[in-house]
């Protein structure tokens, strides 16, 4: 061995020490903040009768300070995604959360409920967006993720829908890239696939590619992505279209990645709960108008948002059941209830309409 490879295989030796060294004091630091989330969840305990021990907005703000400070080499939002999880260990020692999501096991939003979370809450999948809502509104979980809007296909009117016959309220958002993978299992046999499972919304994001790749395979449209990949799991000819969650959920391999048609396609999912939220410092305000049926009234609605200078961000419109052609108007607007312009412009809203009811003020996505 030369007298270089030796001092190479010291200066290795060194770094990894240094590593080392760094390594138990962040173990100790993680160890001491852990306690120190205990002793919150403890005075909680002892001074409120109902403790909230998730709180949106302080988690909105940690998360911001941490991709503010950062200095690299590791990008602000992967520094984020660490504390993200360091975070959700913490929140678990002072009080385990228990997350419905739009199931089954793997889709996009079980993807968007592990990504606000993090992977130490417990997820519980449901078969549809109103098992969400009654699960929580029930008290069997705490929190609830939902799909509302999607870049390329639109909103999801389920959810909307959600919101007429509840209470709950919206206390978050996730924004979640939807990158498709190409996915068979140890013992799928390529060259015989006979068919392709997926969403039929993944499987329309992903046609060019497959009429390019896979022209003559058969597509079958499942309920869900989770569903698609578990399939693979008893068929040897065939492949699904899903996200990472379900590489690891169902032990499948990625044969092709990012396989979507447009690499900027996003979801967005919301947050549901029973508790307000207090400002973080960049938040958002969703709201649900019951408008009589006259001529120029939206535009009664949207002036007094412009007078104060609150930026909305997206109208949608869905019926007023069981009422025949009466509808409802769902309102996304930056800014919190508490922001001086914000209150002020609902406040004038508020008799132009029959019913104005704010489904809630939440900060906006981070991550």
């Amino acid at each position: 061995m030369s007298e270089h490879t030796n001092l190479n295989t010291s200066k290795i030796q060194e770094l990894r020490c240094e590593i080392d060294s760094i390594d138990e004091q962040i173990q100790r630091l993680i160890n001491q903040r852990a306690l120190i989330a205990q002793s919150v969840a403890q005075a909680k305990k002892h001074h409120e009768n109902h403790p909230i021990f998730y709180r949106p907005e302080r988690e909105a703000q940690v998360l911001k300070q941490v991709m503010a400070r950062n200095t690299g080499p590791l990008s602000g939002e992967k520094m984020a995604r660490l504390f993200r999880e360091i975070m959700s260990v913490c929140l678990e020692l002072e009080a385990p959360q228990k997350v419905a999501f739009l199931g089954p096991v793997g889709t996009f939003t079980h993807a968007a409920a592990l990504k606000h979370f993090g992977k130490a809450a417990t997820t519980v999948p449901m078969s549809t967006i109103t098992d969400v809502f009654r699960e929580v509104e029930a008290g069997s979980a705490m929190y609830g993720v939902v799909p509302v809007e999607n870049s390329s296909e639109g909103v999801v009117n389920h959810t909307l829908d959600g919101f007429l016959g509840s209470n709950l309220k919206i206390i978050g958002e996730v924004e979640l890239p939807i990158h498709h993978n190409f996915l068979v299992a140890e013992h799928t046999k390529v060259d015989s696939l006979s068919r392709i499972y997926s969403h039929q919304q993944s499987l329309a994001q992903c046609r060019h590619w497959l009429d390019v790749n896979f022209p003559n395979v058969e597509r079958v449209a499942v309920s869900s992505n989770g569903e698609a990949a578990r399939r693979l799991q008893s068929e040897w000819h065939s492949a699904a279209i899903a996200g990472d969650v379900a590489v690891a959920e169902y032990g499948l391999h990625k044969l092709y990645e990012n396989i979507e048609d447009n690499p900027s396609n996003t979801t967005r999912f919301l947050i549901i709960g029973r508790e307000d939220v207090e400002p973080s410092g960049q938040d958002k305000t969703s709201i649900l108008v019951s408008s009589p049926d006259r001529a120029g009234v939206l535009i009664e609605i949207l002036e007094p948002l412009k007078r104060h200078g609150v930026s909305m961000t997206s109208i949608e419109t869905r019926p007023e059941r069981p009422n025949k052609w009466a509808y409802v108007f769902f309102i996304d607007m930056n800014g919190h209830i508490k922001d001086e312009n914000v209150a002020t412009a609902l406040k004038e809203i508020r008799p132009l309409v029959k019913d104005l009811r704010v489904l809630g003020s939440y900060p906006k996505a981070v991550l």
